[in-house]
């Protein structure tokens, strides 16, 4: 839905990437995300370590209600902007709204509604990248983020939270019975489906969704033997696999 938002709305967004999309300049770009995602796991596994737990709470609350409210505002004025409802004022009043509730859910640590928010947030945030990166450097970035995934959970920063005291990041983690997964699965999952509906087409949009699917459900089955797991490689391999075969169709 949301990437179908931007795409009706024709809304003009300036780049994320600091590169342009050349050759060397999407891998620039690439290494550029894999150092934020880097950069933001130490942060925390530093501030596990030193057991700041009401430091965590206070960071991943204000940095989950920012985003919220950014994002928010992004599609409530694409939303009016298709309405034909120019409100700025609108569209800051539900984006509020919107945030506060975020606030509370995770200061109050319900379970159930921070799951909805993980969801809410990977979903819209993927779907805003996918829109605004362009193909070279929207392959590039998740093919690195994916093979960082496989370093960062067995020997880096996300393996050593999983391990050490992941409960402790509320609203950073979808927890379901039997699995976590985190924000940032959930945001270059919804990354690669919406580029390849926005540039690619969609047919290859689904076939990549499937992809996805499959993947995940190759990863929930290597982590009930593992106990712990890497959320991008197969899904991400399988998704642009299946996306960019369609296309050749």
């Amino acid at each position: 839905m949301c990437a179908h938002l931007l795409i009706a709305s024709s809304m003009v967004f300036p780049n994320v990437t600091p590169f342009p999309d050349t050759p060397i300049g999407s891998i620039g770009n690439a290494f550029y995300f894999v150092v934020l995602v880097a950069v933001g796991a130490t942060f925390l596994l530093l501030l596990l370590r030193l057991k700041s737990y009401r430091l965590i709470l206070i960071f991943t609350g204000f940095a989950l209600t920012a985003v919220s409210f950014m994002l928010s505002t992004l599609y409530l004025s694409a939303v009016l902007l298709l309405l034909d409802i120019p409100s700025f004022e609108a569209s800051l009043f539900g984006s509020t709204l919107i945030s506060c509730l975020v606030c509370y859910a995770v200061f109050r640590e319900r379970c159930k509604v921070l799951n909805f928010v993980v969801v809410f947030l990977g979903g819209a945030t993927g779907a805003f990248l996918g829109w605004v990166i362009p193909t070279l450097s929207a392959i590039l970035i998740l093919c690195f983020m994916a093979a960082y995934d496989i370093f960062t959970v067995y020997y880096g920063p996300v393996g050593k939270i999983a391990r050490e005291g992941i409960e402790r990041f509320s609203g950073l983690v979808l927890s379901l019975e039997d699995f976590q997964m985190g924000l940032g699965d959930l945001t270059f999952y919804s990354m690669l489906s919406c580029h390849m509906l926005s540039n690619i087409g969609t047919f290859p949009c689904i076939a990549s969704i499937i992809g996805i699917l499959a993947g995940c459900l190759l990863s929930f089955k290597t982590l009930e033997k593992r106990g712990i797991f890497p959320g991008l490689p197969f899904p991400v391999s399988l998704g642009l696999l299946f996306g960019f075969l369609v296309s050749l169709i």
